[in-house]
């Protein structure tokens, strides 16, 4: 039985598509053939997707009034086609972006097709004015044309460019004279609009005293420590210290010009803690699971009491791990590590039962 080539909206996915081993194609040929079938398909998913959203919002929305409450229903409706939470929450993100877009008047029905399914998300995830400009776009591009997230992300950078107050009037002048490409002012913008007043302040400073690329490029950097010092600095225990100023800490690395340094140090001493909170945490479920299986074993299992026995050094908190190949002619070195609670402190343990 000969299946029918799918269409959707007038779009017929039934490609003829150039032979890879034909030399006599030219490459800038092969690669528009090529390109002009991925924006079909682009266009084709995006309208899918929407659809599959749209289906998976009925059937929720059907278990919220007359299943149990608490959305079994229609886990178990995903489950049953092997669809992921996370993509199903995808999906149905995009279908309510795509409904939205509609129902305010910025997206005619007609112009999705228009879209790559990236450049459509991008539009859904930018500012209302942002999709207002994409979707004013759309309507006046040629029929059939695609709009890439390029496009969508150049408009945005436009946007934000000529309206961020962060952004000096010099920088401004010369956005809009394309003497400086807006691409360098939304990143700036982003990692700006992290950081307070204070910081701000001598930045925005700097960029209108030099308005140029390589000043916008080291603003952008500048900004990304800072916010990174600022953030993560608050959030590690060792420096909450009432005789520690971080301020100033951060004044004398600006003037050494390290503050990418002292950044990185802050931000690896917060994943460091953030580690070894989960070491304690899994060092207590393995606990746990050694204890429920030595009750749930015995004499008959010796090999999974003997699998507990190896295991032994972990449950008691001294732990040893040996780093290198030797085989490899690395340098083998042993790390030991001991977790104690301090909250059994002073109470003396039964031995492991292991």
């Amino acid at each position: 039985m000969s299946s029918k080539p799918l269409t959707q909206r007038g779009v017929e996915l039934d490609f003829q598509l150039p032979d890879p081993d034909d030399e006599q194609v030219p490459e800038m040929d092969f690669q528009q053939q090529v390109e002009t079938a991925w924006q079909v398909c682009d266009r084709f998913d995006l309208q899918t997707d929407i659809w599959r959203g749209r289906i998976l919002r009925t059937v929720r929305d059907r278990e919220k009034r007359s299943g149990e409450g608490r959305g079994t229903g229609f886990l178990n409706w995903l489950k049953d086609r092997e669809i992921s939470k996370s993509q199903a929450y995808s999906w149905l993100e995009l279908a309510d972006s795509a409904d939205t877009l509609l129902e305010d008047g910025h997206l005619d029905p007609e112009t999705i097709d228009q879209f790559s399914k990236r450049a459509f998300i991008a539009t859904a995830q930018a500012a209302p004015e942002v999709q207002q400009m994409v979707c004013d776009f759309a309507r006046q591009t040629e029929p059939r044309q695609s709009i890439t997230r390029r496009e969508v992300r150049q408009l945005s950078d436009d946007w934000t460019a000529m309206t961020s107050d962060l952004i000096p009037a010099a920088v401004k002048e010369k956005a809009a004279t394309q003497v400086i490409p807006t691409r360098y002012l939304a990143p700036l913008v982003k990692e700006m609009q992290k950081l307070p007043v204070i910081h701000q302040t001598p930045i925005r400073e700097a960029i209108a005293e030099n308005p140029d690329v390589e000043t916008l490029k080291q603003a952008t950097a500048e900004a990304r420590y800072l916010a990174k010092y600022l953030t993560n600095a608050t959030q590690v225990q060792a420096l909450n210290d009432d005789s520690l100023n971080l301020e100033q800490a951060l004044e004398e690395a600006l003037r050494l010009g390290c503050l990418n340094s002292a950044a990185e140090l802050v931000n690896q001493a917060a994943q460091l803690e953030q580690t070894i909170a989960k070491l304690y945490t899994g060092w207590k479920r393995l606990n746990a699971l050694m204890e429920r299986l030595y009750v749930d074993s015995g004499s008959s299992t010796p090999q999974l009491r003997s699998l507990l026995s190896h295991l032994q050094e972990f449950s008691t908190g001294e732990m040893m791990l040996q780093l290198g190949n030797a085989t490899d002619g690395e340098a083998l070195r042993t790390i030991h590590l001991t977790v104690r609670d301090d909250s059994k402190l002073g109470t003396p343990d039964d031995d492991p039962p292991f």
